[in-house]
């Protein structure tokens, strides 16, 4: 079983596929985690990552596709996995249904998570993160209880560099230019399901459930 979570930076693709992964019991990947554990090994291929990162542009495919295969090779990806944020634009999808092809397999559905421009901005804006225990935080929705603290840990918060407010709209038109045709790629295929991103999490996991199971892919 092999489904793609898409959808802009902001659209909880992160949030909803680590959901869908725990009601489905699979192996949740996501390209975010493995870019920033390459960072944090702050080797060769983590320092320009961490370049690309910065400046709010898209790690080049070679490396994305390098690191994503191997990811997927390991045992607990045996029986399907949920990608997040991978593929993101026409090459890594071609690429990603050809590693398939080879082992005579096929991505099962592509999920794209729909929320207006306006309210992804509003998200990503306003995120901050504890340095200690990466617990998020959110200036309007969910903030901390003391400003720049984290309440479970007491660890420090920080906004990443790509959560800047000018770096955020670099992100998303990057992602309209790069990654809108993986939208029509996996339409043209039949496999993609649109859903609305509004709501609360509970909510959009709802949505992506119940768009599978009309599909008779899981189980009522």
């Amino acid at each position: 079983m092999y489904i793609i979570i898409l959808g802009a930076p902001g659209a909880g693709k992160g949030t909803q596929a680590a959901c869908i992964a725990r009601e489905l019991s699979l192996t949740h990947v996501a390209s975010g985690d493995l870019f920033r554990q390459a960072v944090e090994r702050g080797d060769k291929l983590g320092s320009s990552v961490k370049d690309y990162m910065n400046k709010g542009m898209l790690v080049p495919d070679e490396i994305t596709i390098q690191m994503i295969l191997e990811r997927m090779s390991a045992a607990d990806c045996r029986d399907g996995v949920i990608l997040d944020g991978f593929p993101r634009n026409l090459r890594q999808a071609e690429a990603l249904d050809k590693a398939f092809e080879r082992k005579n397999s096929v991505i099962d559905w592509a999920i794209y998570i729909e929320v207006p421009d306006e309210e992804l901005v509003r998200r990503l804006s306003g995120r901050w993160i504890c340095r200690s225990c990466q617990t998020p935080y959110h200036s309007l929705s969910s903030p901390p209880k003391e400003q720049g603290k984290c309440e479970l840990c007491g660890g420090t918060l920080y906004q990443r560099p790509d959560d800047s407010a000018e770096t955020v709209k670099k992100r998303l038109k990057v992602y309209f230019t790069e990654t809108m045709p993986v939208i029509e790629y996996y339409r043209q295929q039949g496999k993609l399901l649109e859903v609305d991103g509004k709501g609360g999490v509970d909510v959009v996991t709802d949505r992506i459930l119940n768009a599978l199971r009309k599909r008779e892919f899981i189980a009522q």
